[in-house]
């Protein structure tokens, strides 16, 4: 929705606005998927197919560090129904492989890895659920659902973020308020994706890209990706969420690869740089293990994005006039890159912003929001003039970059994905 008087009313919870600026999260898509070498299954794959003998959770972790993340997002269980942790509720479940002994718990292994470096830790746990027989009783299938989720909420510490799925439900009816009530008694202080009653909501493709301007008030969000189903809400406070995988497909398959460090730099510069989240999915292979080849464009990645921000000019900001500020650096300096940032505490309010040398147009875009990054090219400058407008905006910082570039990346033309059989729909 467009900033005004009725949306700047709208602010972000303590749990929202951690969540926005932390930036960067990691998506791990494993399971019975990674095995077979689909996307989708139909729940009828062998629980004894499931035997990563490698699996490191603290790897998976040292990968997600290494991609900027804050927390991360484990898949406890995809739409085949199958569950990385033995579940009370279903004989489909770790416990029915040979990983282990039948002992194993991937949840609780990340779990702990993830408490063990001081990194969040969040779950997915699919609504749509290709093996559960309940599931065409809807009734009984959300006190089955409701089950799983009770039990992802109870034993495994804190969590962060709890990701609800749209695809496979279109039109269909789950009692989102225990569904959701069960996260906000027992998981106060994570945020819910994008169903129920969501905290934060899908940007609306799987390419990871926002576009300007990113609004974080909103009343209706995309369902999925594989239909036109929208979900409708009273407006409130929903920043967005970028999802894409470092690979084609969500799930690891041997012949595909990572996409190139320009290609991550490009969806970094237009999710996080727009003042979006990125939630970039690395899943692990078969092995249990962050596939070498992904480690090491990750770690391209990583290297590049603090060559670029790992050393910001901080700017003494100076409110000149309602909605106009002078940016004031100590020397005069040669800079390429400019982020701003709004404050958001009293709701998102900047619509749209101007920075000025003199009267030269450095820059120019709509929302700032959590963090908003320009390229330009390089210049000498001393002060900056940051004119913005919308209703009563703050600023709260203004940081400068000399990256030796003068542009985000271009995005690559991405040839179209085909999973490996022609009736599975990749996801």
């Amino acid at each position: 929705m467009p900033i005004s008087e009725d949306t700047v009313g709208l602010h972000p919870s303590s749990a929202q606005l951690r969540w926005q600026q932390a930036g960067v999260a990691v998506f791990f898509h494993f399971g019975l998927n990674t095995f077979a070498g689909v996307e989708w299954s139909d729940g009828t794959l062998p629980a004894a197919s499931f035997d990563p003998t490698a699996l490191d959770a603290r790897q998976w972790v040292a990968a997600a560090r290494i991609a900027g993340a804050q927390h991360v997002v484990l898949t406890a269980k995809h739409h085949d129904g199958f569950c990385l942790w033995p579940t009370a509720t279903t004989e489909y479940s770790v416990a029915s492989s040979p990983w282990r002994g039948g002992d194993g718990d991937v949840v609780r292994e990340l779990a702990d890895a993830c408490a063990e470096a001081e990194m969040g830790f969040g779950v997915y746990l699919s609504p749509w659920d290709r093996n559960a027989t309940c599931y065409p009783d809807a009734a009984a299938y959300d006190d089955f659902y409701c089950a799983q989720l009770t039990e992802l909420c109870t034993g495994y510490g804190d969590l962060v973020e709890v990701w609800f799925d749209g695809a496979g439900s279109a039109g269909r009816e789950y009692d989102w308020a225990r569904i959701t009530g069960i996260v906000r008694e027992h998981q106060p202080g994570a945020v819910i994706f994008n169903m129920g009653d969501p905290d934060i909501r899908w940007v609306g493709n799987e390419d990871g890209l926002a576009s300007d301007p990113v609004l974080y008030v909103a009343d209706w969000t995309p369902n999925d990706v594989h239909t036109d189903a929208v979900l409708g809400f009273a407006p409130c406070y929903l920043p967005p969420e970028c999802d894409v995988s470092l690979r084609h497909g969500w799930f690891w398959h041997p012949f595909d690869e990572p996409k190139t460090v320009e290609h991550l730099l490009g969806i970094h510069y237009r999710s996080v740089g727009l003042g979006a989240n990125l939630l970039l999915n690395v899943p692990p292979n078969r092995d249990g293990l962050i596939d070498r080849t992904d480690l090491a464009v990750l770690e391209e990645y990583s290297t590049e994005l603090a060559r670029r921000f790992g050393a910001p000019l901080e700017a003494r900001i100076i409110r000149r006039d309602a909605g106009v500020w002078d940016a004031e650096f100590a020397d005069q300096v040669e800079i390429d890159h400019l982020e701003l940032a709004e404050a958001l505490d009293a709701g998102q309010r900047v619509a749209a912003h101007r920075v000025l040398v003199d009267s030269d147009v450095v820059c120019e875009g709509g929302t700032i929001g959590v963090r908003r990054m320009h390229s330009f090219t390089e210049r000498a400058v001393r002060r900056l003039r940051i004119e913005t407008d919308g209703i009563d905006p703050v600023l709260r910082s203004v940081r400068a970059f000399r990256t030796g570039v003068a542009a985000a990346p271009d995005m690559p033309t991405v040839a179209e994905y085909r999973a490996p059989e022609a009736d599975i729909i990749v996801m």
